[in-house]
C-alpha cells in the first residue's frame, strides 16, 4: 500500500475545512493537487471517503472514521518528529566512555566532573578496562567512544589524537641516576625493571624504546597497576619507566622522577566505530574530553618551561600534578 504522508495530512485538511480550496490554501497546495491528493489515497484504500458537490465536501462514513484516527496518528507522529529534531541540541542522556587505566584514574575524573558541571542532564559513565578490552567495548557498541593509547591507524576505527605525554624514569632518591637531571635510555643498561605489563597499552612502546637504544636490562617485576610498581621501588626493587600521565596528583612520596632522553612520547587518543555517527550528546562529551586533554597539555608546557633557565627542579613536586595512579 503506497499511501503517502502528504495524502493523509491533505486528507486531514480537507475534512477539518469542509473545502477543497480552503485546504489548498491552508497546505499550499493548488485545489486540483489537493483533489488529486484525496483521490489517490481513496484508490490506494479501495474506499470513498468523501462525498463532493458543487456546494460542499462531506465525509462519508469510512472518511469520518479515518479522519478521526488520523488526527491523533498524525499528532503522535509530530510529537516524534519534534523530539527527533531536538535531539541535535540535546543536552540530555547517558555516554559510556571506555578508557585504560592510566587514563580512567586522573583524565577521566576531571572530565566527569566538568560534565557534571557544564552539562548538569548529561552523564558520563566510565568503563575502566585494560587497553585490549576498551578497544573491544568500542567495536562491539557497548560504549560510544574510548580514551586510549593511540593504536595507530586502522580501518575499523576513526581515531583523534588530543594529548602526548613522555616516559619518565621512576626510581629512589637514594639511586645513582636520581642525581642527574636527566637520564639517558641507555643509562637504563643493566638496571633491574619493574614495569607495566603487556595489558597496558603502553609497554609495547617502552619495549620498543629499550631496544632502539640498544638496552639491555633485567625485567624483574611486571604488574598491572602503577601504584604497584610505586610499591615495589620503594621497598628498592628496582627503578621503573612510565608514562608521566600517571604520576600521582600529589608528587610521588619517597621516589623521584628524571625526564628520559630523548624524549619519545606517548599519544592518547579519542576512538569510536569507524563510518558511524556519534549521537549528539556522545559528540557533546567527545568534545569536552578533548577541550579537558588541551588544557593538560597547556598547563604542562606553562609548568615545564620555566624549569629550562632555572636549577634542578624538585621533580617530586612540579612533575607530579598531572598524572594519574594506574597503569
Amino acid at each position: 500500500m503506497n499511501i503517502s504522508l502528504r495524502q493523509l495530512r491533505v486528507f486531514k485538511a480537507v475534512a477539518s475545512l469542509g473545502s477543497f480550496t480552503r485546504a489548498g490554501a491552508l497546505i499550499g497546495l493548488s485545489q486540483p493537487a489537493v483533489s488529486r491528493c484525496v483521490t489517490e489515497l481513496e484508490q490506494h484504500l479501495g474506499l470513498k471517503l468523501l462525498d463532493r458537490t458543487t456546494r460542499e465536501v462531506v465525509l462519508t462514513d469510512a472518511g469520518r472514521s479515518l479522519a478521526v484516527q488520523l488526527e491523533r496518528v498524525l499528532e503522535d507522529l509530530d510529537a516524534v518528529l519534534l523530539e527527533s529534531r531536538g535531539q541535535a541540541t540535546q543536552r540530555h542522556g547517558r555516554v559510556r566512555v571506555a578508557s585504560s587505566p592510566t587514563l580512567s584514574a586522573n583524565l577521566l575524573p576531571e572530565c566527569i566532573a566538568r560534565c557534571r558541571s557544564e552539562h548538569p542532564g548529561l552523564d558520563m559513565l566510565l568503563l575502566d578496562r585494560i587497553q585490549h578490552d576498551a578497544l573491544a567495548s568500542v567495536l562491539a557498541g557497548e560504549v560510544d567512544f574510548g580514551v586510549v593509547i593511540d593504536t595507530g591507524a586502522r580501518d575499523d576505527l576513526h581515531a583523534q589524537t588530543i594529548l602526548s605525554e613522555p616516559f619518565c624514569l621512576v626510581c629512589p632518591p637514594s639511586h645513582r641516576l636520581a642525581r642527574r637531571r636527566g637520564v639517558k635510555w641507555s643509562d637504563l643498561a643493566g638496571e633491574s625493571l619493574v614495569l607495566l605489563d603487556h595489558a597496558s597499552g603502553s609497554r609495547g612502546l617502552i619495549d620498543e624504546a629499550l631496544h632502539r637504544h640498544g638496552v639491555e636490562a633485567s625485567v624483574a617485576q611486571e604488574v598491572g597497576h602503577v601504584t604497584t610498581i610505586f610499591r615495589m621501588l620503594d621497598t628498592g626493587l628496582g627503578i621503573s619507566v612510565v608514562p608521566m600521565l600517571a604520576l600521582p596528583p600529589a608528587g610521588l612520596q619517597g621516589l623521584v622522577m628524571r625526564p628520559l632522553l630523548p624524549r619519545i612520547d606517548r599519544h592518547i587518543a579519542l576512538v569510536r566505530r569507524a563510518h558511524r555517527t556519534l549521537t549528539p550528546t556522545a559528540e557533546l562529551a567527545w568534545q569536552l574530553v578533548r577541550r579537558v586533554a588541551a588544557e593538560r597539555a597547556t598547563q604542562r608546557r606553562s609548568k615545564m618551561t620555566p624549569a629550562r633557565s632555572a636549577h634542578a627542579p624538585d621533580v617530586r613536586r612540579d612533575f607530579g600534578r598531572n598524572g594519574t595512579q594506574h597503569g
